[in-house]
């Protein structure tokens, strides 16, 4: 199958025998709650195909955004493993086994865009269609009944703390990700003429986003040979002290690599606020906008703008 594949190269999480026990002590899952559930399959796997479809129908209704329900094949997966935990649930062997087949589980939901809530949501439904059964199957035995389904639920907790685990992490690893994307493309290092680089910083200039615009200006620098940067923050709104004696790092680092800094756009709040800061820029050229700070470093490289007519001349 392929998704079996794809969601065990994709695993978020490593899994020890004791990472099990430690799950199972947190629900109280006991070995007296084991026999209890395991004599529950008479009752649980008979009816696994329409707990199935119902566990999905109540998913499609509240969390009817995901991807997964527009991809067949996705969904006779999901299907399919969910079937296959229906009967593990009853079997009595909760391992890592019976762990990893869970996240694997929760990595198909995750890839398909099913998240926590909505998740959540259509369990609770399902354990309490199969607590129906239970009850309705041993109303001659209330008592048996209810110890047998807050048995079962011990499980039920079990598995959505994994299942839950794997949502929110492959959530918080795909904005992780959208972040890093956007920091590298809201912060490129350009070459536009030889030996000499254009940083342009638009938006927030936080101490995460400094540091990831000094490594990557300073790799820039090797790779170019540059010796003059042009780094305009005309975007730049605000600037707090962190930040600005990041960027003052920034520029001793560039000329330790043997390159020189030349910040442009420096807005009237920016100024008064290194100013009020008590930063010390005096070792920092500066100019008033890009077109400025191009032209000063074109001069200090040899370079001369002239008009094509006077050129001709």
């Amino acid at each position: 199958m392929l998704y079996k594949t794809s969601t065990a190269q994709l695993r978020p999480l490593s899994v020890t025998d004791q990472d099990v026990e430690l799950r199972k002590n947190a629900v109280g899952l006991e070995q007296e709650d084991i026999e209890r559930i395991s004599s529950l399959k008479n009752i649980i796997e008979p009816r696994v195909d329409y707990h199935t479809e119902a566990f999905f129908n109540r998913l499609a209704q509240i969390g009817g955004t995901s991807s997964l329900f527009a991809q067949h094949d996705a969904l006779q997966e999901a299907k399919q493993r969910k079937r296959e935990h229906l009967f593990a649930m009853v079997r009595g062997k909760y391992d890592r086994d019976y762990v990893e087949q869970r996240v694997d589980l929760a990595v198909l939901y995750s890839l398909y865009g099913v998240e926590a809530r909505p998740f959540i949501g259509a369990f609770q439904q399902l354990m309490q269609s199969i607590g129906n059964d239970i009850f309705e199957q041993l109303r001659a035995d209330p008592a048996k009944a209810f110890l047998s389904y807050m048995a079962l639920t011990k499980v039920g907790y079990f598995d959505v703390s994994i299942i839950s685990d794997v949502l929110v992490a492959e959530r918080e690893r795909t904005i992780n990700r959208q972040q890093e994307a956007i920091r590298e493309l809201s912060t490129p290092v350009l070459q536009i003429r030889d030996r000499l680089l254009i940083l342009p910083i638009i938006g927030v200039l936080d101490s995460q986003r400094a540091k990831q615009l000094t490594d990557d200006l300073l790799r820039a620098i090797r790779a170019n040979r540059s010796k003059i940067v042009v780094m305009d923050i005309t975007g730049v709104a605000a600037v707090d002290s962190k930040v600005a004696n990041h960027l003052l790092q920034t520029v001793a680092a560039a000329r330790l690599m043997g390159s020189t800094v030349i910040i442009t756009g420096l807005s009237a709040e920016v100024a008064q606020a290194l100013v009020a800061l008590g930063i010390d820029l005096g070792k920092i050229d500066t100019t008033s906008d890009l077109q400025a700070g191009l032209e000063q470093a074109e001069r200090s490289l040899g370079y001369r703008m002239v008009r094509v007519d006077q050129a001709a001349a």
